[in-house]
């Protein structure tokens, strides 16, 4: 059976306009409809994101805390390395004083030594 209403251009375009209004009423009645759970869950957004926020702001600290750490261990380890150094060169400085002491006494034992022998031959020649 076909339709027995004649469609015209007028008709269609009446029917048109009525589908789109009630699509748009039937929009506005959802959303507010909606309106509670729509605003609560922004409120839910809002909680979310201001928690990710406090997590991304101890992540930081924790990560200054850390940075903070290691540079002052970097800094002890550098301290304890030039102090090391330091040891190592006055050892090294006194070990050579050291050596040249020894020296210096051996050198002047020998001419003691050298001194006595050229007096004792002296004395036996006078």
């Amino acid at each position: 059976m076909k339709n027995a209403r004649n469609n015209d251009l007028s008709d269609r375009r009446v029917a048109a306009a009525e589908a789109k209004s009630a699509l748009l009423n039937a929009y506005r009645a959802a959303r507010t409809a909606d309106e509670p759970a729509r605003l609560a869950r922004q409120a839910e957004r809002g909680r979310i994101a201001a928690a990710r926020e406090e997590r991304r702001l101890e992540r930081e600290g924790t990560k200054r805390d850390e940075a903070e750490r290691r540079a002052a261990e970097a800094v002890e380890r550098q301290a304890a390395a030039d102090a090391a150094a330091r040891a190592e060169t006055e050892a090294r400085e006194a070990a050579e004083r050291d050596c040249i002491a020894r020296v210096l006494g051996d050198e002047a034992a020998r001419k003691a030594e050298r001194d006595r022998r050229y007096a004792n031959r002296k004395a036996k020649r006078a």
